[in-house]
């Protein structure tokens, strides 16, 4: 019989909803575990085509109605007409007099990306304004799609594609609080002053960010979707072909803009947006620049720090024409942590660094502030391994994608900022009521996890409990480098407590406890950590993330997969499993 059969409770990480991890034992959905986060689009994960994904939005109301929530100005608009996606969904849009459009009023702020997919009607050209930046773009709707001059002032960046049969999507990305956004059919190249003529539109969306993002229909209220709120995250990050449950505390992204160089400080240094393809996979990663100064050439922001507070800052670079750069904190007198892009190494102690793939790397390193006051974080350009000032070219560059400065002693994952800092709440997830799948006088708890950092600091465990930590049975990360612990408590008296040194905890643990009165046991990675031949045992009701409380050690890492046994396993079973 093999042990999954045996198991009572069995997670591995595959199937979620909002609000749900589901178990795949048992099928009646009695063992699926409760998730919750809270955050809207502030949590991001690796997905298993190896890209980091983001919430996806659109904050338009009606975006395919335009006769609804949209206003004419000189403009009608007829439905019925054939769309870019053999659909009848699309719209003509008439105008009758000079500068017709149609719009429709929104409040947004920051970096965010309009677009729509037009074709040419009688106009071959259509224009895009977004009203408050008062940013505008003039489109060229033949041949490969032409982007033309400013309607008043420049976007941020403009782009169009033609997705066949005439029809094209075009998008701009504006900074700044948005009050209205409008489509005008158009005459020419800056021109829109004809008293008729039309084009055809289907398909508008004002989303977050540098790029379009892949459309959503909405109708009266506005639309998110993806990681966002109660959503578990299934991360495939380093490449794994299985996914793990992502489980992390809350952080807050410090940095204002994490993508948008333009928002953010230069010194010496300049920067051009939307210019290589990111980690997310698409073309929102910017080239910074130096310039010809014997000087630093950073891109970078000062931020509030507090005295005695730790800061993990962190930002993806990829090699451009030079080879070096470093990570820089004003937080405890000026601190410097080199990196070679070109092998993919931390050259100064305490740098960290992270392969993502496709030559892109994650750089990261901590201070510990010495006043509360404000502090520079940043990226410097270098063209050697030491230095921190050199004479620039005006040419040369890295790539570079996602700043991120949070507190805490090490890295999480990136959290999206457009303009100001954003909070992701912390994950949990436990399921209650389940002591008929819970052993109440022996049993087997295992779990394979990942720690979210390997040398230690914090506990994170996860348990079997009353739902206290008086009854309960808790397995996990201490906060000692390298160190796994059982501890079992009956009635708030410890009954057992087994400790293994010396685990590797930055990739992932196979760990576990077997219970039984005056019978306990603890196996690591198919090993015998220790045994306890004393104690009792109380009543379980709920398996969780955390020692016993919802918030409590909290099992923060990568989780591989949970099981539960209404036995104590023999002890070859134990090693075979944890193997």
């Amino acid at each position: 019989m093999s042990l999954f059969t045996e198991s009572s409770l069995c997670l591995v990480p595959s199937g979620v909803k909002d609000g749900k991890v589901y178990s795949i034992k048992p099928t009646d959905g009695s063992g699926d575990l409760t998730f919750s986060r809270g955050s809207d689009i502030e949590a991001t994960r690796v997905a298993s085509n190896g890209y980091i994904e983001k919430a996806k939005v659109n904050l338009l109301l009606q975006s395919n109605t335009f006769d609804t929530t949209w206003s004419s100005s000189s403009t009608t608009e007829t439905s019925g007409q054939a769309g870019y996606d053999g659909t009848n969904d699309a719209w003509l849009l008439d105008k009758s007099a000079a500068s017709g459009n149609v719009n429709q009023n929104i409040s947004a702020s920051g970096v965010n990306t309009f677009s729509v997919y037009a074709k040419a009607g009688s106009e071959s050209w259509v224009a895009l304004l977004a009203a408050g930046p008062n940013s505008g773009k003039f489109f060229q709707l033949s041949g490969a799609g032409v982007v033309g001059v400013n309607l008043v002032n420049a976007p941020v960046d403009a782009s169009i594609e033609s997705v066949g049969g005439g029809w094209y999507r075009i998008s701009m990305v504006v900074n700044g609080s948005v009050t209205q956004v409008r489509i005008y059919p158009a005459e020419g190249d800056g021109v829109s002053s004809g008293t008729s003529g039309n084009i055809y539109i289907q398909d508008a969306q004002l989303n977050y960010g540098l790029v379009a993002q892949e459309y959503q229909e909405t109708t009266t209220t506005s639309v998110v979707s993806g990681i966002t709120n109660d959503m578990p995250r299934l991360d495939y990050s380093g490449g794994a072909s299985c996914p793990s449950l992502l489980l992390e505390p809350s952080r807050s992204n410090l940095f204002t803009y994490d993508t948008y160089l333009n928002g953010l400080t230069f010194i010496q240094a300049t920067a051009t947006q939307n210019t290589d393809i990111s980690p997310e996979g698409v073309q929102n990663a910017a080239r910074l620049y130096d310039n010809t100064v014997n000087a630093q050439h950073r891109v970078g922001e000062n931020i509030s720090v507090t005295s005695g507070t730790t800061y993990t800052w962190s930002v993806f670079a990829k090699k451009g024409t030079l080879r070096y750069c470093y990570l820089l904190s004003t937080a405890n007198g000026t601190e410097r942590y080199f990196f070679d892009l070109q092998e993919g190494t931390a050259i100064t102690s305490g740098g960290t660094i992270e392969d993502y793939g496709n030559g892109w790397y994650r750089l990261s390193a901590q201070a510990t502030a010495s006043a509360t006051g404000s502090a520079a974080f940043g990226l410097d350009l270098t063209n050697d391994a030491q230095d921190n000032t050199y004479v620039g070219t005006g040419t040369d560059y890295h790539i570079v994608y996602g700043f991120q400065c949070e507190t805490g002693s090490y890295v999480s994952s990136l959290i999206p900022t457009y303009g100001t800092s954003a909070t992701r709440t912390a994950d949990s997830a436990l399921k209650t009521g389940i002591s008929s799948l819970i052993g109440q006088t022996e049993g087997t708890m295992f779990v394979e996890a990942k720690a979210i950092r390997s040398n230690g600091g914090e506990f994170y465990q996860a348990s079997i409990s009353d739902g206290t930590a008086n009854n309960a049975a808790v397995l996990g990360f201490t906060n000692t480098a390298g160190q796994i612990r059982f501890r079992f408590e009956n009635g708030g008296a410890v009954q057992a407590e087994i400790f293994a040194n010396g685990v590797n905890t930055s990739t992932s643990v196979k760990m576990a406890l077997a219970y039984k009165a005056n019978d306990f046991v603890l196996y690591v990675n198919g090993v015998q950590a220790g045994t306890d031949t004393s104690g009792s045992v109380p009543s379980f009701t709920q398996f969780q993330f955390a020692n016993g409380t919802n918030t409590l050690t909290q099992m923060y890492g990568n989780v591989n997969q949970v099981l539960l046994f209404k036995t104590r396993l023999s002890n070859a079973d134990l090693a075979t499993l944890t193997a």
